[in-house]
């Protein structure tokens, strides 16, 4: 087994619960990592917002990747480190042709989301300060977004019938009955943003626990030099990897940090 050296945390599904709380003992176990001379780092889907919120009351301290790894932000310092936006030839017809049909769609633009004003609320993150409501999304595409989400089946159906061709990054995920296909670029990903981050401190990979649930985190899991997939994640995420944990109701996040990076420590 190698040493541990650096531990990434997916969110939704991994370290948070349902309810979106953390457990006491995945608590503990990152603090005894942290106390150990560990780093952690959150890798996740979400934009800044809460990825930012967690490292705090975690007492992180190491940058948050956010964005499925499009955009890794220096939180301590308000500083971006890097963004990978989806090139805006790509972006613009895309919602362009997302607006004229009906499709449910989402920007995330200078870290916050955009809805079409009245369009409907389909998943509960929507809900939160970060989301905002415009009159037309083709109108804030003056720059070129971080990320693309198309929610519902007919909304990416509808998109990969007529976009699913171009050279971009396409991350599919199922919240139960629920669909939705975050469009990013092509050189966006999780793993590259891990490794991008481990490559800054002079972490190899095979220092690197890496823990997650989904379809996206299954390269990350892989990359490392140990990956851990979640007990609830997909059985393809978990047959992808050769180490399953508890499920995120059942301290997963804990068990796998107190059985690869802690193991040496404790017997020391």
């Amino acid at each position: 087994m190698p040493d541990i050296r650096l531990v990434a945390l997916d969110l939704d599904g991994t370290l948070l619960a349902p309810d979106e709380s953390i457990s006491e003992r995945n608590r503990r176990a990152i603090a005894a990592a942290l106390e150990a001379g560990i780093r952690v780092v959150l890798v996740t889907g979400r934009g800044v917002d809460t990825p930012i919120a967690v490292s705090r009351d975690l007492g992180l301290n190491l940058p948050v990747i956010c964005c499925h790894g499009a955009l890794t932000k220096d939180f301590a310092a308000n500083r971006t480190l890097v963004h990978i936006p989806v090139p805006l030839i790509h972006a613009k017809p895309m919602v362009a042709f997302a607006e004229e049909n009906g499709l449910g769609v989402a920007l995330y633009i200078n870290e916050a989301f955009y809805r079409l004003a009245g369009s409907p609320i389909v998943m509960d993150d929507m809900r939160g300060p970060g989301w905002h409501e415009v009159p037309s999304l083709v109108g804030l595409l003056g720059e070129a977004p971080t990320f693309i989400r198309f929610l519902g089946e007919a909304s990416v159906s509808a998109m990969q019938a007529n976009f699913g061709d171009l050279p971009l990054n396409y991350r599919l995920e199922h919240w139960g009955a629920f669909v939705e296909c975050a469009v990013l670029s092509r050189e966006a990903s999780k793993q590259a943003a891990l490794a991008r981050l481990c490559a800054d401190f002079q972490i190899p990979a095979e220092s690197v626990l890496a823990v997650g649930d989904s379809r996206n985190d299954v390269p990350m899991l892989r990359w490392a030099g140990i990956g851990v997939a979640m007990g609830n994640a997909l059985p393809e995420v978990r047959e992808a990897v050769r180490y399953v944990s508890a499920s995120n109701e059942r301290d997963g996040v804990a068990l796998a940090i107190e059985r690869f990076a802690l193991r040496e420590r404790k017997s020391a």
